[in-house]
């Protein structure tokens, strides 16, 4: 007989069971009621996300069909124009023509980067960019076959050796595929054969063909040549797409304005990781140079133009013999409100090199928590120099002439200092530069009693004196510079494509080419030729893991091969 010792001993311990047993069992009910609550929630807010994108992907799906929509409207309206000119000329009729085709080829552009954009969010769970740059691009309908007339050059891609399936070495060619590619070489183009033989082995029948070679856009015609070229040409060059479509056309091939946007649309998409890594770059520097240009930008429907902004922050620490390479973003703005200036700079921290706009007033603000401002004016004495030369240009002024030779001495103490370390830079504006301004601005004092108040020889003198702290800032730190330079010669490009064509079909436009300039001025600024960095970039791309996109920036980019 076995006595049991763990039965209560009386009604009342049994009741301490019961109600310890009663207690577990109510809070494991509580704890599964828990779950469910917590279960349900995050199915509200899956469902709530799936919601929203939905709404997002119906969104962009209207956006590109109303864009498609006046794509067509606008080719119509084009066709219109032409068929009206033939047989008579109008210097009117032709202005409306180039502003119709220079929109048109920025609305196919926008439509060719919006369909990259999505299709890259879709495969962003891929290791690499191959899969961007796969998804990047349509399946291209009703092709062309390329011109007979091009030289052909055979590029032979073997199969494997043996079979990847037995390890048979004994292969037999079946047939193969031919792969062909346009590409661009300097003044002519060519076809490249892409010719992979297709052999099956012997001992099991396996076929076995080299795998298709990465091409910046799947199944696409254009080598990584052309598309480099047709970039650099609109972006560089200043020569629009319906310009280039017809330089190729003399050339025996055709390639509509509409096919070139698409190409364009679809490496804008594509090349926007590198264009975020010199933006980031850009901006961490201590020391920087901003400036900005007016760009006229057409508004549709309203038979005119409107006035955008193109902005550069340039970050250049080469005078210095600074640690980091030179590299310029851009930025489009369809104003020039402050907001678009703190936008651009607001993370930045440090010194900035730029003229009197107003816009850049509030970042030298202090911050009302850390009592610093984000960032410190250092003037222009370039600008300061512009106001008294056109005086002196337009009336001979002693007075102008004298402050400029002032002037210019400073600027010979910058140019025997270019390049060496801060510390010698520095030494060197004390003991040279620092008097020189002291008496400077004495002369400017003393030149204000002399000549009347509302002159515009006063007004250049005042100008330098209501600046004079920002002015002199230089001569107080070895990594700064007397002018802004740096940022001009960075607009200077973009001044030049205002001169030769109207610069923007759109705002998104603008966007596109600021996002180009940025890869290709940065390009220039390191001493690369932009066709033969994107030629070799492009070229590359697709199979490079986006983990080590670092290694494609312009200030790390060795040609391969």
């Amino acid at each position: 007989m076995v006595i049991r010792n763990d039965l209560p001993s009386g009604p009342g311990e049994l009741r301490e069971i019961l109600a310890e047993q009663q207690a577990r069992y109510e809070q494991t009910l509580a704890d599964r009621e828990r779950a469910i609550a917590e279960f349900e929630r995050e199915l509200a807010e899956k469902e709530q996300m799936l919601s929203d994108r939905d709404r997002v992907i119906a969104v962009r799906d209207a956006e590109l069909y109303a864009k498609t929509l006046q794509i067509e409207h606008l080719r119509a309206q084009l066709a219109k124009f032409r068929r009206a000119r033939h047989g008579r000329s109008s210097e009117k009729l032709d202005r409306e023509i180039e502003q119709l085709e220079l929109l048109i080829g920025d609305l196919e552009t926008g439509v060719a980067e919006a369909h990259a954009r999505a299709s890259q969010a879709n495969g962003s769970n891929k290791a690499n960019l191959s899969a961007a740059a796969n998804l990047a691009a349509r399946k291209p309908s009703g092709r062309r076959p390329l011109p007979d007339h091009l030289p052909r050059e055979r590029l032979l891609h073997e199969p494997p050796s043996s079979c990847p399936n037995c390890g048979g070495t004994v292969l037999r060619k079946l047939s193969e595929d031919v792969t062909e590619v346009l590409e661009y070489i300097p003044s002519s183009f060519k076809v490249i054969q892409h010719a992979r033989p297709k052999v099956s082995c012997r001992d099991c029948e396996t076929i076995v063909q080299a795998p298709v070679p990465s091409l910046p856009i799947e199944r696409g015609r254009p080598g990584p040549g052309l598309l480099a070229h047709v970039i650099v040409s609109k972006y560089g060059d200043a020569l629009p797409l319906h310009r280039q479509s017809d330089i190729y056309a003399r050339q025996g091939v055709d390639l509509s304005r509409a096919v070139l946007a698409d190409w364009v649309g679809t490496m804008s998409a594509l090349t926007a990781p590198l264009v975020e890594h010199i933006r980031r770059h850009v901006i961490a520097g201590r020391v920087l140079h901003a400036d900005d240009t007016p760009v006229p930008v057409l508004a549709p429907g309203l038979g005119k133009t409107k006035t955008g902004r193109l902005w550069v922050v340039l970050r250049d620490e080469r005078p210095w013999s600074g640690p980091a390479s030179p590299a310029a973003f851009y930025s489009y703005s369809p104003d020039r409100k402050g907001e678009r200036a703190v936008a651009l700079l607001g993370e930045c921290r440090g010194f900035l090199h730029a003229d009197g706009y107003g816009g850049f007033t509030g970042l030298y603000k202090p911050d009302p928590k850390t009592g610093i401002p984000p960032l410190i004016e250092v003037a222009c004495w370039a600008h300061a120099r512009r106001h008294l030369y056109d005086v002196h240009v337009s009336n001979g002024s002693p007075i102008a002439k004298e402050a400029l030779e002032r002037i210019s001495e400073l600027f010979g103490i910058e140019k025997a200092i270019n390049g060496l370390l801060p510390e010698e830079r520095l030494a060197k504006r004390q003991a040279e530069a620092v008097p020189r301004l002291a008496n400077l601005k004495a002369f400017f004092e003393k030149s204000l009693t002399q000549i009347s108040g509302k002159g515009t020889l006063a007004h250049a003198i005042r100008y330098a004196l209501s600046r004079w702290v920002a002015l002199t800032r230089y001569t107080s730190d070895g990594h700064l510079e007397m002018t802004n330079n740096g940022a001009e010669r960075s607009i200077r490009p973009l001044v030049l494509g205002r001169k030769n064509y109207l610069f923007a079909g759109s705002d998104s436009g603008g966007v596109r080419a600021a996002a180009m300039y940025t890869i290709v001025e940065s390009c220039k600024l390191n001493g690369h030729d932009p066709e033969a960095y994107l030629r070799d970039v492009l070229g590359r791309i697709a199979d490079h893991p986006i983990n080590r996109l670092a290694e494609l920036l312009p200030w790390h980019w060795k040609p391969s091969g």
